[in-house]
């Protein structure tokens, strides 16, 4: 169950953060409107998976994967971008993750 949501986090995070990411090419970086058509398409896709996850309440599953974006983003960030995180990136998305372990996965 604990493997299922994480690679349903992962998931939503791909989604969420990818198609904020064309959205931000296509209006900033002036790629157009086939970037931005398929950053909301990915946006919609993201709302989907979150309603996959096996915990059925709507504020923790929110919640928790509020960590895992803060955490995606710096590694979409490094990976598309060349962006090079400095110890309290690192440290804070570090701190969030933890966050994440507990809101979702702490015995109940």
């Amino acid at each position: 169950m604990i493997l299922r949501s994480v690679a349903l986090f992962a998931l939503a995070a791909l989604m969420e953060i990818g198609g904020a990411w064309l959205v931000w090419q296509g209006v900033r970086e002036n790629r157009g409107w086939l970037w931005i058509g398929g950053g909301v398409i990915a946006l919609g896709v993201y709302g989907f998976v979150a309603t996959l996850q096996p915990d059925a309440n709507f504020g923790r599953i929110l919640a928790a994967y509020g960590g895992v974006f803060v955490a995606g983003s710096l590694a979409w960030g490094m990976v598309a971008d060349g962006y090079r995180p400095d110890r309290y990136d690192v440290t804070g998305a570090l701190i969030c993750l933890v966050g994440v372990a507990v809101i979702m996965y702490a015995p109940r």
